[in-house]
């Protein structure tokens, strides 16, 4: 094998890889802490500015304007076990880090059933950071994500019982990728490592409907189209072996983010007490291959990825005693990943999450959300990885996220 062809499948390797981090483990729900407190349990009420990402047929029912900011601290903690490929059980452990994703809401009712708003968050972000040496180095060792959805929505309260609403999203993303270089049988007077640094945009649709059937009964549906954002930017290594025939530089690529859809229920037990349970899709099987265009020769390279439709099941309810919220929840999400494509980019399982808050109205204008959810993934042992991976072992990950919002009513 030449050194040439060796290079050319090293940097599709760095590709391939860094393909799953824009896939389900880099998935963020969490855009208000109020809804986070009560575990994204939400489409059927949608009270407060979150409405934009949760149900935006909610706006339609919101007659003051107000103006809600917060963000989310993200900490995880990843250990690895393994690689069986070398009969080894050794740990290995995730350097710490925290991300801390934004939302900014802004709703305003224009006439007596017309609402618009505006929001921004983050719904696919993080990132995780290996050791240097760890025997994975050339999957991951560092990668970073982040993505700014900024959502115009238009909502219409057809009569007290039915809202309906429909918004549209620019979306912004980039990723950067650092790994290591698996230069086994090649002679380099350094270790290589490799960096893909990728910017990109999209646009989305959706909208939602908001039926209250019964003073204590709600129904909430809300759907939010998949995005292609088309990416470009440089793979490179360093050092820059140029002189030895490496392909690297500019390349392009089309990446499909998965569709999205609430369906919720939420029922008032008593005057202060309601309860919600949703069921969120996530359409993952639009993610079935990803392929990268060299500018330089117009070649391209592509890789399977057989992402499988997933789904969370959500319930959460709210307890008020003025000024008071007591808030709690509980979710479900199932993995889109088989393991086949785990890998320690981020590493993907089952997860429970349980979730906890606190609301208080300081004045008639002014309220706050605070919220912490404990994120447990699944142990997940993989074998038989494909070869692009060939990475078996298992993960033990788990997160810990506290989230703050404040909202001003006018």
């Amino acid at each position: 094998m030449t050194r040439v062809r060796l290079y050319g499948e090293i940097l599709l390797l760095t590709l391939i890889v860094a393909s799953v981090a824009l896939a389900g483990g880099f998935q963020l729900n969490e855009h208000g802490a109020n809804a986070m407190s009560q575990a994204g349990a939400f489409a059927a009420r949608a009270t407060d500015g979150s409405a934009l990402y949760f149900n935006p047929a909610g706006l339609g029912f919101q007659t003051t304007p107000s103006i809600m900011v917060g963000a989310t601290g993200i900490a995880f903690t990843s250990s690895f076990y393994g690689p069986l490929q070398a009969n080894t059980n050794q740990k290995y452990e995730q350097t710490k880090q925290v991300f801390t994703p934004v939302n900014g809401y802004v709703v305003y009712p224009v006439m007596d059933r017309l609402t618009v708003g505006a929001g921004v968050n983050n719904q696919y972000g993080l990132g995780t950071e290996w050791p240097a040496t760890w025997p994975g180095r050339d999957l991951a060792e560092k990668t970073d994500l982040a993505t700014w959805f900024i959502t115009p929505s238009v909502a219409y309260r057809v009569s007290d019982q039915i809202s309906i609403a429909v918004e549209g999203s620019y979306v912004a993303g980039s990723v950067k990728l650092t790994r290591g270089v698996d230069t086994r049988g090649i002679q380099t007077p350094a270790p290589v490592n490799s960096t893909l640094d990728m910017t990109g945009h999209g646009y989305a649709f959706g909208g939602g409907v908001l039926f209250k059937a019964t003073p204590e009964l709600s129904i909430g549906l809300s759907y939010r189209s998949k995005v292609k954002v088309d990416a470009s930017g440089s793979a490179t290594f360093t050092p820059d072996y140029t002189q030895l025939g490496l392909p690297q530089g500019n390349v392009s690529a089309s990446i499909t983010l998965p569709a999205t859809g609430f369906a919720g229920i939420a029922y008032k037990l008593m005057k202060n007490l309601e309860l919600e349970a949703d069921y969120q899709y996530i359409g993952w099987s639009s993610y079935q291959t990803l392929a990268f265009t060299f500018a330089a020769n117009g070649s391209t390279v592509s890789s399977t990825k057989n992402y499988s439709d997933t789904y969370i099941l959500r319930i959460g309810g709210e307890y008020t005693m003025a000024p008071w919220h007591f808030r709690a929840g509980y979710l479900y999400d199932h993995t889109p990943v088989s393991d086949q494509y785990s890998e320690p980019m981020l590493p993907d399982a089952n997860r429970n999450g349980l979730n906890v808050g606190l609301g208080y109205d300081v004045t008639q204008h002014w309220n706050v959300s605070l919220a912490y959810f404990f994120l447990k993934f699944s142990d997940r042992t993989v074998t038989n990885t494909v070869p692009e991976i060939s990475f078996d072992g298992t993960y033990h990950t788990y997160a810990n996220l506290f989230a703050a919002d404040i909202e001003f009513k006018f």
